[in-house]
C-alpha cells in the first residue's frame, strides 16, 4: 500500500510526539508513602448478597459526562449488556469495554452462606471485581503518552482518552486484567473503573458504594479503610458488630453477626499495595485471585521493557525515513525512464 507525504508526515509526527513524551524511570515507577487524602473502597464478601445494586448504578454513573464510559456519540444511553436473545436485563459475565464492575460468585459443595471449605463444610462468596487503583500502578509505567495517571492527591488511577494512541501495553502489564478496549469503536478507548472521579470532583464518591444497600463495599480515605479492615480481622465470629454503610466515615450503620474471616486484608501488599481493599470468608485464590501476584511492585518488571520504547521508536522513526527517501529516488528514477520511454 502507498502512503502518501501528508500520511507519512503524520506518522513521523506521532512517533516523534511519543519519543518526546516517552516516561522517565521516577514517571514510570514512583515511589513515597500514601497520600494522607488518597480515597478508596473496602469491599466486605461476608456481608455482599450479590444483589448488583454496584454493577447497575455503576454504569449509570459512568454514563454520565465525565463518567469512564461516556462518549458523545452516545450521550444519554447506558452500555448494558444483555443475555444473546433476551434483551430484557443487563447480564455481563466479566469486566468488558461496557461494564466497569462485575460481581461473581463462588460455589463449593451446596453452600449458601459464606464459609471456609478447608473446614469441611460448603463455601459460598460473592466477589466484586473492578480496577484496584495501585499505589504504584503497572499502567501508568509501561504508558509512552501518560494517558494513564496516577492522580497525587487522592491516588486515583485516571484515563485521559485525548492522549492515549491505543498501544494497550497497559492491558499487558496490569496484572489484575483490568483494563480493556474498545475494539467495537471507530475511535477506541481504554475502558477502566476511575472510582467514580467525575462525581468525587463534585463532591460525590463512588456509586458501587453509595448504592450498596449492606455496607459490603464502603468508601473512604485508605488509611481509615484500612483501620476498619483491621478492627474486623479482631472480631470474634457470632458477635454482632455494626458496619458502616456507604462511607466508612458515616453515620449510616447496619447491625450484622460477624462471620468467620480468612486473616487477611488483601490489598494491603499485594502487587506494592492497592486503594481496593478486600475482605473475605473463602481463601482469595478460590475468588479468582491471582495466587502468583506477590508484594513485588509491578514497576519494577515494567521499566525493564518501557524503557526500551523510547530508543525502539527512534530506531523505527530514522529507518522509515531512510526508506521514504529512498523509495522517493525509485520512483523519480522509474518515471523519468518512462518519460524518456515514451518520448
Amino acid at each position: 500500500m502507498a502512503i502518501n507525504r501528508r500520511d507519512f508526515l503524520k506518522f513521523s509526527a506521532g512517533a516523534g510526539l511519543m519519543l518526546t513524551a516517552a516516561p522517565t524511570r521516577g514517571q514510570a515507577a514512583p515511589r513515597g508513602e500514601l497520600p494522607p487524602d488518597a480515597v478508596g473502597i473496602l469491599y466486605d464478601a461476608t456481608l455482599c448478597i450479590g444483589c448488583m445494586s454496584c454493577m447497575v448504578n455503576c454504569k449509570k454513573a459512568n454514563s454520565e459526562p465525565g463518567g469512564a464510559l461516556y462518549h458523545k456519540e452516545t450521550a444519554g444511553q447506558i452500555p448494558f449488556e444483555y443475555p444473546q436473545g433476551d434483551p430484557i436485563y443487563d447480564a455481563p459475565d466479566n469486566l468488558s469495554s461496557k461494564t466497569l464492575c462485575v460481581i461473581k460468585a463462588y460455589r463449593d459443595g451446596d453452600g449458601e452462606q459464606p464459609g471456609q471449605s478447608e473446614k469441611g463444610g460448603p463455601a459460598f462468596s460473592f466477589v466484586k471485581q473492578h480496577c484496584l487503583h495501585c499505589l504504584e500502578p503497572a499502567c501508568v509505567s509501561v504508558c509512552p503518552v501518560a494517558a494513564l495517571q496516577k492522580q497525587p492527591d487522592t491516588g486515583i488511577v485516571t484515563y485521559n482518552k485525548n492522549r492515549c494512541f491505543g498501544c494497550r501495553y497497559c492491558q499487558i502489564a496490569c496484572p489484575f486484567g483490568i483494563p480493556a478496549y474498545e475494539w467495537e469503536k471507530a475511535s477506541p478507548s481504554v475502558v477502566k473503573c476511575q472510582l467514580c472521579n467525575h462525581r468525587y470532583a463534585q463532591g460525590g464518591y463512588s456509586a458501587c458504594c453509595e448504592f450498596c444497600p449492606t455496607g459490603a463495599s464502603i468508601f473512604g480515605k485508605v488509611k481509615d479503610l484500612r483501620e476498619e479492615a483491621k478492627r474486623r480481622l479482631a472480631l470474634k465470629p457470632g458477635e454482632t458488630y455494626a458496619y458502616p454503610v456507604k462511607r466508612v466515615d458515616g453515620d449510616e450503620r447496619t447491625e450484622q453477626v460477624v462471620a468467620e474471616y480468612v486473616n487477611h486484608v488483601y490489598g494491603l501488599e499485594e502487587a506494592g499495595g492497592t486503594q481496593y481493599l478486600f475482605l473475605a470468608g473463602v481463601s482469595f485464590d478460590k475468588l479468582g485471585f491471582n495466587p502468583r501476584i506477590t508484594n513485588q511492585v509491578y514497576p519494577d518488571f515494567t521499566w525493564d521493557y518501557v524503557s526500551h520504547v523510547p530508543a525502539l521508536i527512534g530506531t523505527l522513526l530514522v529507518a522509515g525515513t531512510a526508506l521514504r527517501v529512498v523509495t522517493q529516488k525509485l520512483e523519480k528514477k522509474n518515471n523519468d525512464a518512462g518519460k524518456g520511454d515514451a518520448s
